[in-house]
C-alpha cells in the first residue's frame, strides 16, 4: 500500500492526465468523512472535534495542516480558527499536523490543470472540482503553490465553529442551561450571570459529546481580527532570536552527521579513502550512503572538517555538464517533436505575421538555486522498529513513504515531526536529504542523529529552478499590439520530480508556460507554445514555479511590442486587458506610481503584470542611471487576493516577493562546469543587499471572486518591471538574466 499510495499522490500532483483519469473511481471516496487522526492517542480530559482542534486542561491547540517556512502560515491558520472559536490568538497553541490524509490540500492540485484562473466555464469548474476530489482521495498533504489561505479559509473557520458550538453544548449539559442562554468570548463560555467557563474546563464534558456539525460561519462584517492589522504569532520569538528551527533541535545522546555526494550531479562514487578523516578528533564513524559517504562526529563542525578530509573517487555525471552546452540543448528544442503544449492559440498567428513587419527577440533565464538560510537538516532515530524524523518539510506524507522505503518499514512505523523551517522557496518539497539521514540511522540504530548539510553541499546539490529560452515574434498595427507569438523551451519540473520516484510524467507540464499562456490579454492573434527540453540537471519547484521566469519572458517582449507600436506600456496593457479584476490592479499601480508624469532626467519607470496562482499583480519599478550604475529607487505593487485577511503579512509577503524577484534578476545564476555547480555560497550567489533595497509601496485590492494566497505572486512581475525600467532610463533592452551581465547596480 505504501508504494502505491506514494506513486498515486505524486502522479496526481504533477500529471494532469492521471488526475482526470482517477475522478470516476474516486468520487464516492470524496464524500466520505476523513478519519480524525487526533482520536488515536487522546489522553483523558482531551477533546477533539475535527482534525484541526484539540482542547484540554491547558486550553486550545490548533493542529496546523500547512507548514510554516517563513511565510506566516502558522499565524494565519491560527487566525482563521480563532475568529470562529472566539479565542484570543495568544492563547492558541500551535502544533504541526502529522502525516495524515485528513490534511489533504484541495487547492494546490488545480495548478496541474491547464485552466486559466480567469476562466469560469463549465469545463474549468469541472476541472477544479476534479482536482479537489483527487486531492482528498489521494490525501495530498503538501504546502506550496500559495495555497494555504485559499485551501484553509473555510475549512479552519468551519473547524473553529464546530469546536465553538460543541463547547457551548458541553456548557449547556454541565450547567443545565439552554444553548440560547450562552455565548462565547475570549476562550470561554459566558453564562447569563456573567460567569465564565473556560474552554479548558469544558474539555472533559465536550469529549463525551458528538461534535455539532450544523454550524453557520460568521459574516465578514462580524469579524473581530481577520482583515485587520495584527502581530504574527512568531514575531516575538523571531525578533528575539528564540524561535527554534529544525537545525536547533537537541537530544540527549545525539550525534552529529554530514554527508558528501558526487559534486557532479547524478554521478556515483567509485570508492573513498577515509584514513585521515577517521583519525580526526571527535569522529565516530564514516559510513557509505547512496552516491557518497556520511561522517558522524560529536559536533557538526568536526563532521564538516572530517568530510573535507575524505578522499573520494567520484564517477562521471550522467547530465550535460557545461552551461553553454545546456543552453545549446534548450535552443535546439524549438522543434515540433518537442512541443509540449499550446494552451493559448487565438486568431491565426501564422497568417497575421505574413507580410507584417515582424519584431523578433530571444530571451534567456538561468538556473537558480533555492539557497534557504537554514541549510538542509534533519534529526532521525531508529529504535525498536520505529523511525522518528524531525525536520522542516512541506511534504510530510511523502517523507513518511520515502523514509519507510529506505528503512524497510511500513509507513505507519515512521513518525514525522514537522518543525519550523528557516526558509524553503520550494526546496523542502524534496526529501533527498532525509533519505540520506535514514541511511545513516539504519547503520546506527538506537541513536538520535542530527544530519546537517554544509552550505556548499546545500547549494551545489540543489534541484534548481530550470533554465529557459523564449523566442518571440510579434507585430503591431494602428498603434496597437496586434500579434504575439511566444515559444518557451525549458526542462520539465514535473518530469524531473517524477523521475526521482522512478515514474513517467503523464501529459503536458503546465509549469513550462505558467505565467505566460494564461494572461488576460485580448491580443487578436495570440499564441503561446511550450517546448519540453530533454532531461538535464534535475530541477524542482522554486518560488512561483514556472511564472517566476515566464513573467520576464512574456512581459518584456510585450513591452517591446508596446514601444514598437508607439503605445504607452501601461495604457496598452489596460486596453488589452479583458479581466476586470486585473484591469483594476493595473489602474491602481498606475495611480500609485503617478504613471505618465515625467520621472526626470536619467530616470525611468517600467511596468509589468503577471497573473499567477489566480492573483493579478502589477508592479512599477523606478530606477535612476548614475555614474556607478543603476539604482532602484522605488517599487509600487498592487495585487488582488479577493480579501486581504492579514494586511501586515500581505504587505510583508509582497515586499519580500519583490526583493526576492529583483535580487535574483539583478545578480543570481547557477552555472555548471563538468557537471559541478559553480556557485556554492552567498558570496557568489548574491541577492539584493540592504542598501540596494528600494522603498516598496503596496496596495491590496478586494475585487476578486475567490480568496487567494500571496506568498508567491509578487515574484514574477519584479524582473520584467526592472528590465522595462532599465530600458526606459537607458534605452538598452536586456534580454537575459541576470541583469548584472550588462549593467552594474548601486
Amino acid at each position: 500500500m505504501g508504494r502505491a499510495r506514494t506513486i498515486a499522490r505524486r502522479t496526481f500532483l504533477v500529471g494532469s492526465v492521471a488526475v482526470v483519469g482517477g475522478v470516476a473511481f474516486g468520487a464516492y471516496l470524496y464524500k466520505r468523512d476523513v478519519k480524525n487522526p487526533l482520536e488515536a492517542d487522546l489522553q483523558p480530559g482531551e477533546a477533539t472535534f475535527n482534525p484541526f482542534v484539540k482542547v484540554d486542561a491547558q486550553g486550545v491547540t490548533l493542529i496546523t495542516p500547512r507548514a510554516d517556512v517563513g511565510q506566516g502560515a502558522y499565524s494565519i491558520q491560527a487566525h482563521l480558527l480563532a475568529e470562529e472559536l472566539d479565542v484570543d490568538l495568544a492563547d492558541v497553541r500551535i502544533e504541526p499536523g502529522m502525516p495524515s490524509p485528513a490534511y489533504y490540500n484541495s487547492v494546490v492540485a488545480a495548478e496541474g490543470f491547464p485552466i486559466a484562473a480567469t476562466s469560469d466555464t463549465l469545463m474549468a469548474r469541472t476541472g477544479r472540482g476534479a482536482a479537489q476530489v483527487m486531492a482528498k482521495v489521494m490525501g495530498l498533504q503538501l504546502t506550496g503553490g500559495s495555497s494555504t489561505v485559499p485551501d484553509m479559509y473555510e475549512r479552519l473557520r468551519h473547524a473553529g465553529a464546530v469546536a465553538r458550538e460543541t463547547l457551548l453544548a458541553a456548557a449547556a449539559r454541565q450547567t443545565g442551561l439552554e444553548r440560547d442562554q450562552l455565548s462565547t468570548q475570549g476562550g470561554a463560555v459566558v453564562l447569563p450571570d456573567g460567569m465564565r467557563l473556560a474552554y479548558a474546563d469544558l474539555a472533559t464534558t465536550a469529549a463525551e459529546i458528538e461534535p455539532v456539525q450544523d454550524v453557520n460561519l460568521r459574516d465578514p462584517s462580524e469579524w473581530r481580527a481577520l482583515g485587520r492589522d495584527h502581530q504574527r504569532t512568531d514575531i516575538v520569538a523571531k525578533s528575539t532570536g528564540t524561535q527554534p528551527y529544525g537545525i536547533d533541535l537537541r537530544m540527549e545522546g545525539m550525534v552529529h552527521a554530514t554527508t558528501r555526494t558526487n559534486p557532479a550531479l547524478g554521478g556515483g562514487i567509485l570508492g573513498f579513502d577515509a584514513g585521515e578523516a577517521e583519525q580526526m578528533r571527535g569522529v565516530q564513524a564514516i559510513l557509505p550512503i547512496s552516491g557518497g559517504f556520511a561522517v558522524v562526529a560529536d559536533n557538526t563542525w568536526r563532521a564538516f572538517r572530517a568530510a573535507d578530509a575524505v578522499k573520494a573517487d567520484w564517477g562521471p555525471s550522467p547530465y550535460q555538464g557545461d552551461s553553454a552546452a545546456q543552453f545549446a540543448d534548450v535552443a535546439a528544442s524549438f522543434v515540433d517533436d518537442r512541443q509540449d503544449s499550446r494552451f493559448k492559440d487565438e486568431g491565426d498567428v501564422a497568417a497575421a505575421l505574413e507580410g507584417a513587419e515582424v519584431l523578433e527577440a530571444e530571451y534567456r533565464i538561468p538556473y537558480l538555486a533555492h539557497a534557504p538560510l537554514e541549510p538542509m537538516s534533519v534529526v532521525v532515530r531508529l529504535s525498536e522498529g520505529v523511525l522518528d524524523i524531525w525536520t522542516g518539510t512541506q511534504i510530510p506524507r511523502f517523507v513518511q513513504d520515502g523514509a519507510a522505503a529506505v528503512a524497510g518499514l511500513e509507513p505507519e512505523a515512521v513518525r514525522v515531526h514537522v518543525l519550523m523551517s528557516g526558509g524553503s522557496f520550494g526546496r523542502r518539497l524534496e526529501d533527498d536529504y532525509i533519505r540520506q539521514a535514514v541511511e545513516i540511522a539504519v547503520q546506527m540504530p538506537d541513536t538520535p542523529i542530527k544530519m546537517v548539510w554544509s552550505r556548499e553541499e546545500d547549494m551545489t546539490h540543489d534541484f534548481p529552478r530550470p533554465l529557459a529560452i523564449s523566442r518571440a515574434r510579434g507585430a503591431v498595427a494602428g498603434g496597437q499590439v496586434a500579434v504575439y507569438d511566444l515559444g518557451i523551451a525549458a526542462p520539465s519540473v514535473s518530469a524531473s520530480s517524477l523521475e526521482r520516484l522512478g515514474q513517467p510524467a503523464i501529459g503536458p507540464d503546465v509549469a513550462i508556460v505558467a505565467g505566460a499562456w494564461d494572461q488576460p490579454y485580448a491580443i487578436p492573434d495570440y499564441r503561446v507554445t511550450g517546448y519540453r527540453v530533454p532531461p538535464m540537471v534535475p530541477v524542482s519547484s522554486w518560488r512561483s514555479v514556472g511564472a517566476s521566469g515566464n513573467g520576464f519572458l512574456h512581459e518584456c517582449f510585450l513591452d517591446e511590442l508596446c514601444h514598437a507600436a508607439g503605445a504607452d506600456p501601461l495604457e496598452e496593457r489596460l486596453r488589452l486587458c479583458r479581466h476586470d479584476t486585473s484591469r483594476k490592479v493595473l489602474e491602481a499601480v498606475g495611480e500609485m506610481s503617478d504613471w505618465g508624469s515625467d520621472p526626470g532626467a536619467g530616470r525611468g519607470r517600467g511596468v509589468a503584470f503577471t497573473l499567477s496562482f489566480g492573483v493579478p499583480v502589477a508592479e512599477v519599478v523606478e530606477v535612476s542611471r548614475t555614474d556607478r550604475g543603476i539604482r532602484i529607487d522605488k517599487v509600487f505593487v498592487a495585487a488582488d487576493v479577493g480579501r486581504v485577511l492579514d494586511p501586515v503579512n500581505f504587505e510583508a509577503q509582497l515586499s519580500g516577493g519583490v526583493i526576492w524577484g529583483l535580487g535574483h534578476a539583478m545578480n543570481c545564476e547557477l552555472t555548471y562546469a563538468d557537471g559541478v555547480a559553480q556557485q556554492d555560497n552567498y558570496h557568489v550567489f548574491e541577492g539584493m543587499r540592504l542598501y540596494q533595497t528600494p522603498q516598496i509601496v503596496v496596495r491590496g485590492l478586494e475585487n476578486g471572486d475567490r480568496i487567494r494566497g500571496i506568498g508567491e505572486p509578487g515574484v514574477p512581475p519584479a524582473a520584467p518591471a526592472l528590465g522595462n525600467a532599465i530600458f526606459a532610463a537607458t534605452g538598452e533592452r536586456i534580454r537575459e538574466l541576470p541583469f548584472s551581465k550588462h549593467v552594474d547596480f548601486v
